[in-house]
């Protein structure tokens, strides 16, 4: 007698995700149930660590979309990080403070903003005004941190009215709203970057040009611009000051949040695989016969697997002279491990299109950059990043967090007018900790005093010889 097709169906899946099932030719076989199910401790181990992995950047963003919800309007933690509740825009309207704990690796090459959506709440206006020739980009991820718009200079995206909704809405569309971007989960993230040169003439445009962006929900489009003053936001207490990022991500959240993360974004085609493992795990972390051994191995996990990623060479491929390039940010798809490392390293990477990052850890030798030595980086003459947008360099301590400074420089680029080309056309940067000498002060880039610390560069708008990999950055030299 054969085996009714569905009961067969769970027995395969129970068997693929490897677990022990009775067999049975009844026509009445009912599925395993979890107290019955034996599974060794070696295989509980790598599946739980194998999901930790997957899943780490969904429970990252989700939890950002959590954290915040309890304040009551947009604003500035500590009067330096953009904060608000889900579905509220926060924009600064200078470069972020170099006290910064919230997002890895931020940069003080454009006054940038956040904001958490919840899409299964409303449908959201995005709203851009003319920025004229400046390089701008509204970045918008979904939970996976894979992008689903394209709005910047670089997509030739006029002034006007956009429209950011989740994976079921079904609404209609109004009038005066020029495009409508689809994300694959309810919830994502919207983070606008505006270049500002690091002049006082230039901060002054900005803060007159930010004031046209918005974001609101679809019922309170107008059609006609709402303009927000974006230096009068609330001030909120800063949060405890920790060396390096917020944990988004802990074992005592990440069972708690996964079920509601795996509600909220459906799997890829050939993926589904990955969520019935993930559920059942859930399944088996209501039995206290093996709860224990799922939190030891999520302990280990933290501390094996995603803690060693905050290094900046496991993320992306060589790029020559010991950098690394990120070369599928925000399109990671089923490149499960660079998506992770790019999350724990420097999270919200934009599209290779958008912004080119390359990342270094070593001098040209191959030893760890550390502060008790000084270094210098020379772009032959023409070969600076080749960028329609803007490139910058940028310094970075261990946690990938600003490096503090006597003279609170914290990158070095197109934004800097004052930088001095050698004889031949080359660009100098030094990177100590001392200064070079003033005659060479506009090209210094602080260090660390001591310890390690990375560099990155980051190019904007990249032209095709970067996003070919045909340019590659110059070897840093350390000084005698």
């Amino acid at each position: 007698m054969k085996t009714k097709p569905i009961a067969l169906a769970v027995s395969m899946v129970l068997l693929a995700a490897g677990f022990s099932a009775s067999a049975s030719t009844s026509t009445t076989t009912t599925p395993a149930t979890v107290e019955s199910m034996n599974v060794s401790a070696a295989w509980l181990d790598l599946a739980v660590k194998d999901t930790w992995m997957w899943a780490w950047p969904m429970i990252n963003l989700y939890q950002r979309r959590l954290a915040f919800s309890h304040l009551p309007e947009a604003g500035l933690l500590g009067g330096t990080v953009p904060a608000g509740p889900p579905n509220t825009l926060s924009m600064l309207d200078d470069y972020i403070k170099p006290d910064e704990r919230q997002v890895a690796c931020p940069n003080q090459d454009v006054v940038y903003g956040f904001a958490s959506l919840a899409l299964d709440k409303s449908p959201m206006v995005v709203q851009i005004p003319d920025f004229g020739s400046r390089f701008w980009v509204f970045q918008a991820v979904d939970l996976r941190t894979d992008s689903f718009s394209s709005l910047g200079r670089q997509y030739g995206t006029r002034p006007g009215f956009y429209l950011l909704v989740g994976p079921d809405w079904q609404g209609t569309v109004p009038p005066g709203i020029r495009k409508v971007f689809r994300a694959t989960s309810n919830t994502a993230v919207l983070i606008p970057r505006v270049f500002q040169a690091d002049t006082p003439e230039d901060k002054k445009a900005v803060k007159a040009l930010i004031s046209g962006i918005n974001l609101y929900p679809l019922a309170n489009y107008t059609g006609k611009p709402q303009p927000r003053d974006w230096g009068a936001l609330k001030q909120y207490p800063a949060e405890h000051k920790t060396e390096g990022e917020t944990r988004w991500v802990t074992p005592e959240n990440f069972w708690k949040l996964l079920p509601e993360v795996l509600n909220d974004v459906r799997p890829m085609a050939g993926e589904e695989a990955q969520y019935a493992k993930a559920k059942q795990l859930l399944e088996l972390y209501q039995t206290p016969r093996y709860r224990h051994l799922i939190d030891a191995a999520t302990q280990d996990a933290e501390r094996e697997l995603t803690q060693p990623l905050l290094a900046f060479h496991l993320a992306g491929r060589p790029a020559g002279n010991y950098w690394s390039a990120n070369i599928n940010g925000a399109q990671f798809g089923f490149d499960f491990f660079t998506r992770t490392a790019s999350a724990r390293a420097f999270i919200f990477v934009n599209k290779p299109e958008e912004t080119q990052y390359f990342v270094q850890d070593f001098d040209k030798n191959g030893t760890l950059l550390d502060g008790k030595s000084r270094y210098t980086l020379t772009f032959p003459a023409g070969q600076t990043p080749p960028v329609a947008g803007f490139w910058s360099l940028t310094v970075y301590n261990p946690h990938h967090f600003f490096v503090e400074n006597s003279i609170n420089r914290y990158a070095l680029g197109t934004r800097n007018k004052d930088l001095r080309y050698n004889d031949d056309g080359s660009l100098t940067l030094y990177l100590q900790s001392d200064s070079p000498g003033k005659d060479r002060e506009t090209n210094w880039l602080p260090t660390p005093q001591k310890g390690a610390f990375s560099l990155m560069i980051r190019a904007y708008d990249p032209k095709q010889d970067i996003l070919q990999h045909r340019w590659q950055p110059p070897a840093v030299e350390p000084k005698p």
